[in-house]
């Protein structure tokens, strides 16, 4: 039977020490490994935290959920190896260099060679190692860190590309598409770890695109509402879309209408060109970009450069109503659906 230690102070942090030297001590953690020798296998590998920055807090609650689930194991009696590792990806690491050497990418070969380069990286990445060692054995973590794996180190990039060749053997990778956020400066794609990593997010002024999608000639009743009372002269029916992605455009597969949102056809001119439009926008933004003196002076009037440009409002819509209206990409390509 064992005797446990009484407390006559309520103190975590002190209990937290005596627990940890006892552990140290009796080397409770390399023999909940060993007297297990021979029993099923729980085998834990650590998704690995990035030494090239301070641990935090976030981290304290993530690897205690882990350490649950495998003291859980060995109580019921399996063998729990546990396997820490370092995760060194590449693009925060890389810029931090450059910014400490005061280099760009183009500088690589030229200032700096590529091998120094690589050296200065993995050093960089493996900084804060030992303040990560010291949290795990304070927070009691039972993780074995004396054998890491290294995503930069060769052995675990030819087995990641070994188990790719398997998956794609079985038939199981294929080809998909997506928007992928770029970094012009670093030349290279960007994860959403990258896109949110501290500093990486900031407010800025931006401009935004008002994007105008020809509607051609079709069978159906918006159009005809509209070529019913169109005057003559206006004769092209454009839908006017904002956006404040504009790469996306070349991609655009669908406009999006709200069956609560009210939208209104009106005649007006282009204030680029001086073209004269129908224009089929959100009733609530038309005074976002027709002024509303406009409203008041009769179309005939307009001269371009004009900074107040008439327009009349010739028809009004629900989104459900445009629903199976059709428009043309901005870009060659089939004509899409415009959808709810």
């Amino acid at each position: 039977m064992k005797k446990f230690n009484e407390y006559s102070k309520f103190n975590l942090s002190d209990v937290n020490k005596n627990v940890l030297k006892q552990w140290d001590l009796e080397n409770v953690f390399a023999r909940s490994i060993d007297e297990r020798e021979g029993a099923p296998a729980f085998v834990f590998y650590e998704g690995p935290p990035s030494a090239n920055g301070m641990p935090g807090i976030h981290h304290v609650m993530a690897r205690t959920l882990k350490d649950i689930v495998c003291r859980f194991k060995t109580m019921q009696g399996h063998q729990v190896l546990r396997k820490a590792g370092w995760d060194t990806h590449g693009l925060p690491v890389e810029l931090g260099v450059e910014k400490s050497l005061g280099i760009t990418k183009e500088d690589i070969g030229k200032k700096i060679s590529v091998d120094e380069y690589n050296a200065t990286c993995r050093k960089e990445v493996m900084k804060y190692t030992r303040e990560w060692e010291d949290l795990t054995h304070k927070m009691g973590y039972w993780v074995d860190m004396k054998d890491p794996y290294i995503t930069y180190k060769n052995g675990y990039i030819e087995t990641l590309w070994y188990l790719l060749k398997q998956l794609y053997n079985k038939g199981l990778l294929y080809k998909g598409y997506t928007i992928q956020p770029y970094s012009p400066a670093a030349g290279t794609g960007l994860s959403s770890h990258e896109l949110n990593m501290p500093g990486c997010y900031r407010d800025v002024k931006d401009q935004t695109v008002t994007a105008q999608f020809t509607v051609p000639a079709q069978e159906h009743p918006v159009m005809k509402a509209i070529m019913d009372k169109a005057d003559a002269g206006f004769q092209n029916l454009y839908v006017l879309a904002w956006t404040t992605t504009p790469w996306t455009l070349p991609s655009n597969t669908a406009l999006c209408v709200g069956p609560k949102i009210d939208y209104v056809a009106l005649e007006s001119y282009n204030p680029y060109n001086g073209k004269p439009g129908i224009y089929l926008m959100a009733k609530a933004r038309v005074s976002a970009y027709f002024k509303p003196e406009g409203a008041e002076l009769p179309l005939d009037s307009y001269k371009p450069g004009d900074k107040v440009i008439p327009y009349k409002v010739i028809a009004e819509f629900n989104g459900n109503d445009l629903l199976g209206l059709h428009y043309n990409q901005l870009f060659p390509g089939e004509t899409r659906r415009q959808g709810g």
